[in-house]
């Protein structure tokens, strides 16, 4: 397509690049090498057992997602989508998206047996925008971020909600692992597990989000040596969640959570704990007493809002010495089931527990 501008009797005309349009599994690799640098997917099927494999990308290249990308059936425990490059923009155009059709799928197991299921879209990004992707009903763990540095995600919807009548679980919305300096805002997730957690890396933010049906924004699990230190959590809201904020550490694994922030977050509807940590976490659920992990410079700083009164407003369960300055500031009411924290620093004013 040209444009054509007009000064004096001078004719100018100017190329606009459209791109290499992707609608034909087959012409992947040709898409990837397209000179232009800009690849439009447009209602395209992903073959049953296939991966999406935007991998290998051209610096500066531009992805577009418009209308409908859809994958076939198969049980394999593999990605449907995988982008990995630096300066990268992907885009979702208006009206897009990309149809996990995780109801196939679904069983009420998710990860721990049953069917194998794949996961949806794993990136591992550098110097990149990831803007207005509109996710749904994904098989299981959702959005993963890994080996990723100076990445932001933003205006991003995921959207399982069927996912609570038909079987979602381990649905986990953002999922942040061995990257620094990543950036999620303005997100909207509805799903069966964490609405964001991360296990490992530096300097992330999450912010603006709305969560919906799921288990909370958690750190963790920890262990296995890994490291999170300097995560923001701010101006989010936590909405008909077992769980409002946790952090979640694994008993005898090594590791440690250091300048954590959670910060104007509002929780409403919780069934089980408004804020929990626990130094004995496991899937099954917790076993005998936390083991020694720090968890140092935590600020929980204007979380508000209402747990059912079957749940509990407050629980920390951790080893002694294993929180190091923390500071709190929080307003939660409502659960009426009272248990006793365990490893709360002396100077902690929070009605750990209590009503």
């Amino acid at each position: 397509m040209c444009s054509t501008f007009f000064f004096g009797t001078l004719v100018i005309s100017a190329a606009v690049t459209s791109g290499f349009d992707l609608n034909n599994f087959d012409q992947l690799n040709a898409a990837k090498k397209s000179p232009d640098k800009k690849i439009v997917i447009k209602n395209l099927l992903v073959p049953a057992g296939k991966t999406l494999d935007l991998t290998g990308l051209q610096s500066n290249t531009v992805i577009e997602f418009t209308g409908r990308v859809t994958f076939g059936y198969q049980e394999w425990e593999g990605t449907l989508i995988e982008l990995k490059g630096k300066n990268i923009t992907v885009l979702g155009k208006p009206g897009h998206l990309l149809d996990g059709e995780g109801q196939r799928w679904w069983d009420g197991k998710g990860g721990n047996g049953g069917k194998k299921k794949p996961k949806f879209i794993r990136v591992s990004l550098v110097d990149s925008t990831v803007t207005g992707l509109h996710i749904k009903n994904s098989p299981r763990h959702c959005f993963m971020i890994k080996s990723s540095e100076n990445l932001r995600v933003q205006n991003t919807t995921i959207d399982i909600k069927d996912g609570a009548k038909h079987g979602g679980h381990n649905t986990d919305g953002f999922g942040v692992s061995s990257s620094r300096n990543v950036t999620i805002s303005n997100s909207e997730v509805y799903n069966q597990d964490d609405c964001f957690a991360t296990t490992s890396g530096s300097d992330t933010i999450f912010e603006n989000a709305k969560c919906v049906g799921g288990h909370g924004i958690s750190i963790g699990s920890m262990g296995s040596g890994n490291v999170v230190e300097r995560v923001v959590i701010r101006n989010c809201r936590v909405l008909a969640n077992t769980n409002g904020i946790r952090i979640k550490t694994r008993k005898e694994e090594t590791g440690a959570v250091r300048n954590v922030t959670f910060e104007n977050i509002e929780i409403k509807d919780i069934s089980k704990y408004g804020i929990i940590i626990q130094g004995n976490y496991y899937n099954s659920g917790p076993r005998g007493d936390p083991t020694p992990f720090p968890i140092e410079n935590l600020v929980i700083k204007n979380v508000r809002g209402h747990v059912a009164r079957s749940g509990t407003n407050i629980f920390v369960w951790v080893a002694p010495g294993s929180a190091i300055n923390w500071f709190w500031n929080t307003k939660i009411t409502g659960g009426l089931k009272e248990q006793q924290c365990k490893g709360v620093p002396n100077d902690q004013t929070s009605r750990c527990g209590k009503k």
